[in-house]
């Protein structure tokens, strides 16, 4: 919430000499605006939220209760501090002013000096806790982007293992968020695999440079012990409770599982294979594909299209493929963004 160079007070009265009275009180150290009931209270302070609210209990159309109800039950108007204004002496309604979220009661007559220095300390109080949110929001988003950029290079590490790029972990981890999203993916998730699916391969760090640089074909131990690039991984991530860390052991471990049961390391098929590593399975194969290889060369768009046709129930899930194919220039375009050099 943005807060003005001189404080904004909302009074909130239905009696109009009690508003003048407020104004003459406040006015002098911070700007007052006024509503004589709690409808139009609740229109201003939705516009144009103030830095805290003179709210009176007693009112015809609303109550200052059920004023301060609304306040506290919108997100973006809950923190503001409210301070009950009343005639009413009882400690019950000063209790269920401060159990509905009020910092503060003040009784009327206002007795000025205690009415300024209730209202400056409250709104000194909100200022700081602002601050300090903003503080802690942009101390947040240090920390999320420095992991972020961590798992990026921790993922284009192994794929500089075997590619001289290492873009190819950027296209597939934006083509996975754009499968994601197309199949029906919240864009929470989409997000957090986008963030995680550049440790899909991980594992290659534990590999033999003999065996995954080998230009010729891999004999049976050289194969099994590439395909320990997905436990591999899973190890190297380990078992978190982060969820950034589960989708990405996830997606390390289960990647090269087919939807017809006939991959590894496990033989999971169909949706016994989180969706996560199914997304990521289409989005990596799709890319490499595409892209030149020491042992192959790039294949064309058509081929490949004809490829994941073909593959349809068998490598891939066929929901997913279509959604793919129905997003093929996006996909395309992502290519172009992250080329390589």
């Amino acid at each position: 919430m943005k807060l003005a160079e001189r404080p904004v007070v909302l009074v909130v009265d239905d009696a109009a000499e009690s508003i003048d009275v407020a104004r003459g009180v406040l006015g002098s150290e911070f700007q007052v605006k006024a509503a004589i009931s709690g409808t139009k209270a609740l229109d201003i302070i939705a516009s144009n939220p103030p830095d805290l609210i003179l709210l009176d209990v007693m009112m015809p159309d609303m109550s200052g209760f059920d004023v301060c109800r609304r306040v506290k039950a919108n997100p973006a108007t809950a923190q503001i501090p409210i301070v009950f204004a009343t005639t009413l002496s009882d400690t019950d309604s000063e209790a269920k002013g401060l159990e509905l979220g009020a910092v503060d009661y003040v009784t009327k007559p206002y007795v000025p000096a205690l009415l300024r220095s209730r209202v400056r300390t409250h709104i000194a109080l909100f200022k700081q806790h602002v601050v300090l949110e903003q503080l802690v929001a942009e101390r947040t988003r240090e920390l999320v982007e420095t992991r972020l950029e961590v798992i990026h290079r921790l993922g284009r590490a192994a794929e500089y293992r075997d590619n001289e790029t290492g873009m190819h972990v950027m296209r597939m981890s934006h083509i996975s968020r754009t499968i994601a999203v197309a199949s029906g993916m919240s864009a929470d998730q989409a997000e957090l695999l986008l963030q995680a699916s550049p440790m899909h391969d991980i594992g290659k760090l534990g590999v033999p440079d003999r065996i995954l640089l080998k230009p010729g074909k891999l004999d049976p131990d050289e194969w099994a012990t590439m395909k320990s690039h997905t436990t591999i991984g899973a190890a190297i991530i380990g078992e978190h409770t982060a969820e950034l860390m589960v989708v990405a052991r996830k997606v390390a471990l289960y990647h090269h599982e087919r939807w017809d049961g006939t991959g590894y390391p496990d033989g999971l098929a169909e949706e016994a294979i989180p969706c996560e590593a199914r997304v990521v399975a289409l989005a990596d194969v799709f890319d490499a594909l595409l892209s030149v290889r020491p042992y192959k060369r790039a294949w064309s768009v058509p081929e490949t299209i004809e490829y994941f046709e073909t593959q349809k129930g068998r490598h891939f899930e066929p929901r997913l493929v279509q959604a793919m194919l129905d997003n093929l220039d996006e996909c395309l375009a992502i290519r172009s963004r992250f080329a390589d050099a």
